[in-house]
């Protein structure tokens, strides 16, 4: 019998899957998080800084996977054939000539610049404002496979950023003094197990350059010198010592190496394939097919598609993430959007109110659906449709008879709405949804938010069987890239686990937040254009 691994970077934690190659049974798995985020280490929420150790991605692997190996049957580390990796992005880290993130250098081991800038970081937002004004007046504009507005969740505006915080601060030595390239967490993990971690042998992945770096085949790769050094000098050099091609995920990057292999409980004849995103690995993971609209569904959010050559000719969608050919399934368009606050809103605001959630659940529950209060769910900025990360939350119809159940519920509305406005995206450029597919913890733990996402949308929505659909998407490319299958969606086919239940519409609802919906938009029209700048 041969076993794939499956290795999925979340926010909070690594998730490790051990699945049976040939059927899709789930052997094992486990669940560690990161030590040092735990903590709160490097974080400054004031500042929407948030940065990762590279210590916390090695660490929870190593003893992730062979944990999982101490709970599987005799004999199973030996007929290990493959690993994936899917992870958070854009998360990205400077390294130097090495590849060595500069954060594993003793002189920037507690410099959160040198470490890995998590995606709902925010503090590049001048910097993706800068990067945009530059595409939209240079002769081809950049942004425009990445919905034509760059986000400062993005790898560009982050590794910007980080060197001029650091050059602002007078230290010595300067990160820009190491800085050689920068290296994504997701082609990070595949290099440092096969021993191709510096930048000139390290395989980048297509989904993390296509969707988050400004790369396409149409212009020759990632934009030229000039681009760069015109945003800023602090760029100089960086293009040439990164990549111009990139991979789906069916390649391999190599085998384990002897130490890694030592290090893992495993064998050198390891496969180890290039990596990708946590959402779009999710999206495989759900066995997503054309017309199929796959929800990740989390502290945010993050929407997939795939569509044809043919569907999508010369189509480009804007406001969203991106759509990169292979970046979902290799010979496929993958679309993305998302929402940047979803379960991260419903956190906040129980924590601001001293409830739990399932107890303001259970109040909220009880409400009518009514035209009461109204919410928008940028809370932490709009990721799209059209990405803004100065977007501020806001409220309207708040009386001295308004509950927190009340509140909670219009929050729960807003995130739906949110949802709605991403289908509308879609469907008004084409892009035909037959189903809507729902996977991450929210789906499967809060029917509430569920059968509201269904009542506003006015579509069904099926909730995928298992609780690691990004893990199982890795574990089906591992599975790939060892030969056990030649496409993805023969692994699919084979590897899916089906759905555990389905929430239909209800039709009287969906009246109502028609209705409803179109608050929201005034609403948020109003916030964009009136409170936006609004500083408190």
């Amino acid at each position: 019998m041969k076993y794939v691994i499956g290795l999925d970077y979340g926010t909070d934690s690594c998730r490790a899957v051990i699945v049976e190659a040939e059927t899709g049974k789930e052997i094992a798995s486990t669940v560690k998080y990161y030590p040092r985020w735990k903590e709160g280490k490097y974080c400054d929420p004031k500042k929407n800084q948030y940065r990762q150790h590279p210590l916390d991605y090695i660490e929870t692997m190593e003893s992730s996977i062979r944990e999982a190996l101490s709970e599987s049957p005799a004999g199973t580390a030996e007929n290990v054939v493959g690993i994936a990796f899917d992870t958070t992005g854009s998360t990205p880290v400077l390294t130097d000539s090495e590849g060595t993130p500069l954060a594993l250098l003793p002189e920037f081991a507690e410099n959160p610049n040198a470490m890995f800038v998590l995606w709902k970081d925010h503090t590049a937002i001048e910097e993706a404002a800068e990067i945009n004004r530059l595409a939209k007046a240079w002769e081809t504009d950049y942004t425009a496979y990445e919905g034509g507005i760059y986000s400062s969740e993005w790898v560009w505006a982050k590794m910007l950023h980080v060197l001029r915080d650091d050059a602002q601060t007078g230290r010595a030595p300067s990160l820009r003094d190491t800085a050689y390239s920068w290296t994504e967490h997701c082609d990070w993990m595949p290099a440092i197990l096969t021993g191709k971690q510096k930048p000139e042998t390290m395989l980048r992945s297509r989904c993390a350059a296509g969707h988050k770096a400004l790369w396409h085949e149409s212009w020759g790769g990632l934009p030229p010198e000039e681009f760069f050094t015109a945003l800023d000098p602090l760029l100089s050099g960086f293009r040439a010592r990164l990549f111009t091609e990139t991979y789906p995920s069916n390649a391999k990057v190599g085998y384990l190496t002897e130490e890694w292999a030592s290090r893992l409980g495993l064998s050198t004849q390891v496969t180890v394939g290039v990596g990708a995103f946590d959402c779009h690995f999710g999206a495989v993971g759900a066995q997503i097919t054309p017309g199929a609209f796959v929800r990740v569904i989390g502290t945010s959010t993050c929407d997939i598609m795939v569509a044809s050559y043919e569907e999508m000719k010369d189509k480009l969608i804007p406001g969203i993430c991106g759509q990169v050919d292979g970046s979902v399934i290799p010979g496929m368009i993958g679309l993305e959007a998302g929402q940047s606050g979803f379960g991260d809103v419903y956190a906040w605001f129980a924590k601001f109110v001293n409830k739990s959630i399932p107890e303001l659940t259970e109040e909220a529950e009880q409400l009518p659906v009514a035209e009461s209060l109204i919410a928008t769910d940028w809370l932490n900025g709009r990721r799209t449709p059209d990405a803004n990360q100065l977007l501020k939350g806001t409220i309207m119809g708040l009386t001295l008879g308004s509950t927190p159940a009340m509140v909670f519920r219009a929050l729960v509305e807003a995130t739906a709405f949110g949802s709605k406005a991403i289908v509308d995206r879609f469907l008004e450029n084409g892009i035909a949804i037959k189903e809507v597919i729902g996977i991450g913890g929210i789906s499967q733990k809060s029917p509430f938010v569920m059968q509201t996402l269904a009542d506003v949308l006015g579509m069904p929505i099926k909730v995928a069987k298992t609780e690691q659909a990004c893990a199982f998407g890795a574990a089906m490319f591992a599975a790939v890239i060892a030969g056990v299958y030649a496409k993805v969606e023969d692994a699919q086919n084979t590897m899916g686990q089906g759905f555990l239940s389905e929430y239909l519409p209800n039709e009287a609802n969906h009246k109502v937040y028609l209705k409803l919906y179109e608050k929201y938009l005034r609403l948020g029209k109003f916030t964009e254009s009136e409170l936006s700048n609004f500083k408190s």
